[in-house]
């Protein structure tokens, strides 16, 4: 899951971004609407998370321009303007929801969960292959019922193949899934996660292998 957040304070901002990261979420910090508008532009999110007092301008006047553009990704309102004249604005111009500061990290969790169970967001599922099962909604892989023990970017490499099963995913969606655009990627760490998945999924008798399609990605298939 790749989620957007638009915020220009510094400490919020870093605070925020690890405990997403502890849900196994991806996050892209932005702190400007500028970088904002061109980050959407270039990439697909779950989830928006939206700071109102931006240093050029107030936030909500990114959500009409993504909804004229047809960009119907969920919007949360994060901000000290919590009357209700402001909450009132940010719904009615096209937020999913509208956050007040201080707030607590679980109940911006719930709230973020709450707008992603929508019936025009991601669903929660589960994906099956071989004898692996992988739980969107929990964010849990297990094999033959026994969970699969996975740090955060092996399971959003697996998830991400799952989703693709029987397509070469190209390394560059991979990346895309698994790193933000603040990562500094190593040339063969893509490769190292790769690895260490084959060697889990081999020793849990899961069923499905990962080929290296060379010069292109990777593919994931049941285990002839």
């Amino acid at each position: 899951m790749r989620v957007l957040l638009v915020e220009d304070e510094p400490e919020m901002a870093a605070a925020l971004a690890a405990a997403l990261k502890n849900y196994d979420m991806v996050v892209d910090h932005i702190s400007t609407l500028a970088d904002a508008e061109e980050a959407v532009s270039l990439n697909t999110y779950a989830a928006i998370l939206l700071d109102r007092q931006l240093p050029d301008g107030d936030g909500l006047t990114l959500i009409p321009k993504l909804r004229t553009a047809g960009v119907g990704v969920p919007v949360i309102v994060l901000t000290a303007r919590g009357e209700l004249t402001d909450r009132v604005a940010g719904l009615n111009i096209g937020a999913d929801d509208y956050l007040g500061k201080p707030f607590a990290v679980e109940e911006l969790l719930a709230r973020l969960r709450a707008v992603l169970r929508r019936p025009a967001d991601l669903p929660s599922e589960i994906i099956r292959l071989g004898r692996l099962s992988f739980d969107a909604g929990d964010r849990e892989a297990s094999v033959g019922g026994r969970p699969l023990d996975l740090p955060r970017r092996e399971l959003l490499v697996l998830e991400t193949l799952l989703r693709r099963m029987g397509r070469t995913v190209a390394r560059a969606s991979l990346e895309e899934a698994v790193y933000s655009i603040d990562d500094e990627i190593q040339s063969n760490a893509l490769d190292t996660h790769i690895s260490r998945l084959r060697r889990k999924l081999s020793e849990a008798q899961a069923g499905i292998e990962i080929h290296a399609i060379r010069g292109v990605g990777y593919l994931l298939k049941s285990a002839t």
